[in-house]
């Protein structure tokens, strides 16, 4: 078994990336948005924490999250998140032997990516970089057109110009 070493620090800023188990031609998160967004809002409710920044794509998700003061248990709440999400999707994923015998769905990959914020720099380029990934994956032309991402809380806040990160091919010619 691997041994995964996790910053556990009370109150702190984390940046995220989950996946879901076959990322290849699904847009299951983008289809059941509306399942994803009720969970996320119950376990809000239940274990709080704020959204500093998230996007949803069609097979992962990216966001930054700050925990209260005195609580440094993300792993509740992803568990929390992931479960709550694939009960209430139906059984029609193909599950491995293994998946089976643990009693486990076939809808997320097993683990996450988290990286703990080290300081103001690191968060402003980690939630642009939650904002810009619709745009990365060429899902849109400009990043204001993806639908399902904190970008346009930001907009609305005044945070960014609603034309901010331009378009692809601006991105890709600094790229060089």
């Amino acid at each position: 078994m691997s041994n995964y070493r996790r910053a556990f620090v009370p109150g702190g800023t984390w940046f995220f990336t989950v996946n879901l188990l076959q990322r290849r031609g699904n847009d299951l998160l983008v289809r059941e948005i509306a399942t994803l967004r009720r969970v996320v809002r119950d376990v809000r409710k239940r274990y709080g924490f704020h959204i500093n920044a998230w996007v949803v794509l069609p097979d992962h998700l990216h966001c930054v999250l700050t925990l209260p003061p005195g609580d440094s248990d993300f792993s509740l709440r992803w568990r929390l998140i992931k479960s709550g999400f694939s009960r209430a999707m139906p059984k029609t994923e193909t599950l491995s032997a293994v998946r089976k015998a643990a009693g486990e769905r076939g809808i997320w990959q097993r683990h996450y990516w988290e990286h703990l914020i080290r300081d103001e720099l690191d968060y402003r380029r980690h939630v642009d970089y939650v904002h810009v990934n619709p745009l990365k994956h060429g899902l849109v032309q400009c990043v204001v057109d993806w639908p399902y991402s904190t970008f346009h809380r930001d907009v609305a806040a005044g945070i960014y110009p609603a034309n901010w990160c331009g378009d692809r091919d601006e991105m890709e010619d600094g790229d060089d």
